[in-house]
């Protein structure tokens, strides 16, 4: 036994073996365990998390309860079944819903606008033209008839400056990140799911017929099952995954009392968005496409580039002639790869992997968090 300053007490309730150990408690770590519980309400399931909240982009998004956006969509299309992805991210979103209620959430279905400067007329025109196609490639999926309409005649209640075409998508919405977090780990510590923080994976382990995960305090954990659900973290324990990570970057203002803007917004094809917060603080976020290689990393921090790029956008474009305080600025780190779905593999014995959610975590999260959830119980 090493020595680690921990008692009996707490190897035998929190470190003593597992029948699964969950490395990662973001969104679909916690989502994957709880639905897990559902399955296997007899199992040991335990959650191991490097940081002291999580440490990916879970706690640190925008609270975009969305699906994509025209121009996503257009690009998105060129690597795969669209339709699949976007039922995908529909269906994780009304999991999500259903697992902790809208109230709880903080949900809004405000919906989703998509902005074009008068700059930018011929990319709107395209985007324009797809609307039919688009809602009617999505009604399957969302049991609409109608999922995007054009929504220029807007634009002049917003205050934008030089934005001539607006289009909304009616069924997405915003919710409270941190209300969501603390809502899933109240529910794991119900479920009799340790969440157990400060404990750094630093290595998983073939162990017989099971896995042993060591961690950086010295303790070994022996776990029958292990999941990996470090989205954009996964290529440090797992090499082998195509995960990619992309730092996003957002600042938040000081309240903004005379600004009114329901709904989410997005611009520069999904590159950066915005929306006003229930405190009337304006959050912005994005601006990873100004230089990719820069963002490709899972170091925290802030980059002049970007940060001058959004306060650019919201002085010229969003509040036009107003420079309100930024009261607080954040980095997130998301997961992404050659292919828009998530993986959701047995990538070695006995180890799972559920990452790579290409910038839509808070849609596929819950999603992607059952179907390990259903492999793991198998």
């Amino acid at each position: 036994m090493p020595d680690t300053n921990f008692s009996y007490w707490e190897y035998q309730s929190f470190f003593g073996p597992a029948d699964v150990a969950i490395i990662g408690a973001g969104l679909v770590g916690l989502t994957a365990a709880l639905y897990l519980k559902r399955r296997r309400p007899h199992w040991h399931v335990v959650v191991l998390e490097r940081g002291e909240l999580p440490s990916g982009a879970s706690t640190k998004n925008a609270g975009f309860a969305c699906f994509g956006s025209i121009s996503e969509l257009m690009e998105q299309e060129k690597r795969g079944d669209l339709q699949a992805v976007v039922a995908a991210r529909y269906e994780g979103l009304g999991r999500l819903r259903e697992l902790l209620g809208d109230a709880t959430l903080d949900y809004r279905p405000v919906g989703g606008y998509e902005l074009f400067r008068h700059e930018e007329t011929a990319l709107a025109n395209e985007c324009r033209a797809k609307i039919d196609y688009f809602n009617a490639l999505l009604a399957p999926v969302v049991g609409h008839a109608r999922t995007f309409r054009d929504a220029s005649g807007e634009a002049g209640c917003f205050g934008f400056r030089g934005v001539g075409t607006l289009l909304k998508n009616e069924h997405e919405g915003s919710l409270d990140a941190g209300r969501m977090m603390r809502a899933l780990l109240r529910q794991a510590w119900a479920s009799d799911v340790p969440v157990l923080t400060n404990c750094a994976v630093e290595a998983i382990e073939a162990a017989g017929p099971g896995q042993l995960v060591q961690l950086s305090n010295g303790v070994a954990l022996a776990a029958g099952q292990v999941l990996l659900a470090t989205n954009a973290f996964a290529a440090e324990l797992l090499p082998e995954l195509a995960v990619t990570p992309g730092r996003g970057q957002v600042l938040v203002t000081e309240p903004l009392p005379t600004v009114a803007m329901p709904g989410t917004f997005h611009y520069d094809h999904g590159y950066a968005y915005f929306r006003q917060l229930p405190d009337r603080r304006l959050l912005l976020g994005g601006g990873r496409n100004l230089d990719f290689a820069a963002e490709a990393t899972t170091a925290p921090g802030l980059t002049k580039p970007v940060q001058t790029y959004l306060e650019n956008l919201l002085h010229d474009v969003i509040l036009p002639g107003q420079r309100p305080r930024i009261d607080y600025r954040w980095s997130g780190v998301m997961g992404f790869g050659p292919a828009l779905a998530p993986i959701i593999e047995w990538v070695r014995p006995g180890v799972l992997a559920a990452v790579r959610c290409n910038g839509m975590g808070v849609a596929l999260g819950a999603g992607t968090g059952w179907r390990a959830a259903e492999k793991l119980a198998k």
